[in-house]
């Protein structure tokens, strides 16, 4: 199976398994899952992969189902609850770069062979961590704002598609600034560093774009928190 194929059906996969969780806890399960969507997506961003002609780190997509979490909490419990999974997930992120610099820091054994595996995850450019920190809070953040603005011109269910790609994939083109700016700009020539952050943002436009059908289904669960 090629990588576009596989890619595709890791997107289904991926944003099932978010609607999955959803019907079976509600909105704790919402929570739960932006915490653990955090963790995951920046394991798997140090995965490269050819897509589409584009390299692409291969974290894309279950970074991309935290903004639909938060769309829907947004959608269905307010902008409340919805800015209080973003700084969980902030917290997790956090939590974790911490506590895994510490794990990396200690002598391996003898007969280990984990060192090397979890320093290639784990083992962080500075650049690189202020620049995924600080693009997830502030991109995350105002995914919510907009959303909240945007439901109140879009308020319909005919019009949820609007708020949901509108506050998503501008949220994305911002998260894909703020980070290759931090991370990359002045490291690479401009035109290599606007071809990162173009390639990027391709990637989590289509992502945004594939995410918009299991919103209509998410916003059909009822649920006694609702």
């Amino acid at each position: 199976m090629s990588n576009e194929w596989l890619w595709i059906l890791f997107a289904i996969i991926n944003f099932s398994l978010l609607l999955m969780v959803y019907r079976i806890f509600g909105k704790p399960g919402l929570f739960v899952w932006i915490g653990m969507s955090t963790v995951v997506a920046n394991i798997q961003v140090v995965k490269t992969i050819e897509l589409f002609g584009l390299n692409a780190t291969l974290g894309n997509i279950i970074y991309g189902t935290a903004f639909l979490a938060t769309d829907i909490l947004n959608e269905k419990y307010g902008k409340r609850d919805a800015r209080k999974a973003v700084w969980m997930g902030f917290s997790t992120l956090i939590s974790l770069t911490i506590m895994m610099q510490l794990a990396i820091q200690f002598t391996p054994g003898e007969n280990d062979v984990a060192q090397p595996a979890l320093e290639s995850l784990f083992g962080i450019v500075p650049r690189i961590a202020l620049g995924s920190l600080t693009a997830y809070i502030i991109s995350q953040y105002f995914d919510v704002w907009l959303y909240a603005r945007l439901k109140k011109v879009f308020s319909s269910d005919g019009t949820l598609w609007i708020r949901n790609n509108g506050s998503t994939m501008i949220s994305q083109l911002l998260d894909s600034a703020i980070f290759c700016a931090i991370a990359f700009l002045g490291i690479y020539p401009f035109e290599v560093w606007l071809e990162i952050f173009l390639t990027t943002y391709i990637i989590k436009f289509i992502v945004a774009a594939i995410d918009t059908p299991f919103l209509y289904v998410a916003k059909k669960f009822k649920h006694p928190d609702n």
